[in-house]
């Protein structure tokens, strides 16, 4: 990053051999995206994580069973601090179907997947270089929801490191859990600590913490409603206090929940929902952590599955898959 613009990483998915990463410039003093490059990263590099220290850009492969193939990818790209150029250092097996999410542990030590449609999750030593090694720990989630079309078997939709650096937390959105697991570093291991379960049919996607760290907040995808939790860090437990909706009274459309952020100030929370096509806002109590919706901005596109703020925290920039595009919100 420079004084005028950043580097931005965009994930897809993919067709033939078509160019998954796509490298643009964005320029924080007018909201303005510049599209540089397109690299190959294999079947669909949906999601996208950075190195905590060093410059390497990690990539799932979101692939698996239901497209014939035997499972999913993680990749690692070398990043020219200067141009942003990717090249290729190393890819391992997800261990599970359809890879949706990673995570890199704040030590720059681990990283983690979730593969939704197998509902397991895989644990990776990260080398010297960034590159990623053999897997040294697999953890298949287990059990059913209420929807008999989206909830037959598990489906691990992320991976959250806590804010104490000691668990991870993973929605799965097939058995309507976040469950918790306790890093063991020495060992190399996740170790089963605990489980929140919501309400049936819920089928929690994405999850984010609040700067106090005494927070978490959770996006359903099935209902498009999103759950408050208390977070107690040094036991890693979580205790619901709120779950409420985002769509319109009266709503008649398709619609699921998909990315969810708080803003670093802690002041608001925003969310994205998919058919309504908007990202929703929402205030946080400064007492209680508790929501109340107070907008919901369409993004001019169709539907918007991910976003992210921008360095500056000026600025939000919705990926709206359906329609191939970016848009920047100030």
């Amino acid at each position: 990053m420079n004084d005028k613009s950043v580097l931005l990483y965009v994930g897809s998915y993919t067709k033939d051999n078509e160019a998954g990463i796509r490298l643009c410039r964005f320029y924080p003093a007018d909201g303005t995206v510049q599209r540089l490059e397109s690299f190959s990263a294999g079947r669909n590099p949906t999601f996208l994580a950075l190195h905590p220290s060093k410059p390497v850009l990690y990539a799932v492969g979101e692939v698996g069973s239901h497209e014939g193939r035997p499972g999913g990818l993680v990749s690692s790209f070398s990043v020219d601090r200067a141009t942003g150029h990717l090249t290729p250092l190393n890819q391992q097996p997800s261990h599970g179907a359809a890879p949706c999410h990673i995570v890199v542990t704040p030590d720059g030590c681990f990283l983690a997947a979730a593969n939704y449609t197998s509902g397991a999750l895989a644990l990776y030593p990260l080398e010297g270089d960034g590159r990623i090694g053999p897997a040294c720990d697999t953890i298949q989630h287990r059990g059913k929801g209420p929807d008999a079309e989206r909830q037959k078997g598990p489906h691990a939709h992320s991976v959250n490191v806590d804010p104490g650096r000691r668990f991870i937390l993973s929605c799965d959105l097939g058995i309507d859990k976040v469950l918790v697991y306790r890093i063991d570093p020495a060992a190399r291991r996740l170790v089963p600590h605990g489980e929140a379960i919501l309400h049936p049919g819920a089928g929690p996607r994405h999850l984010d913490f609040h700067p106090d760290g005494r927070h978490a907040y959770v996006v359903n995808e099935l209902d498009s409603t999103l759950t408050v939790f208390n977070y107690d860090s040094s036991k890693g437990l979580l205790t619901e206090i709120q779950t409420i909706p985002t769509l319109p009274e009266g709503f008649a459309g398709t619609h699921s929940g998909a990315e969810i952020q708080v803003h670093p100030s802690g002041r608001f929370l925003y969310a994205s929902i998919r058919g309504l096509d908007s990202i929703v806002i929402c205030r946080i109590d400064e007492a209680t952590g508790k929501l109340s919706l107070i907008g919901r901005e369409p993004t001019r596109g169709k539907t918007p599955r991910h976003f992210t703020l921008d360095p500056t925290n000026a600025f939000l920039l919705a990926a709206n898959q359906d329609s191939d595009s970016v848009t920047v919100f100030r």
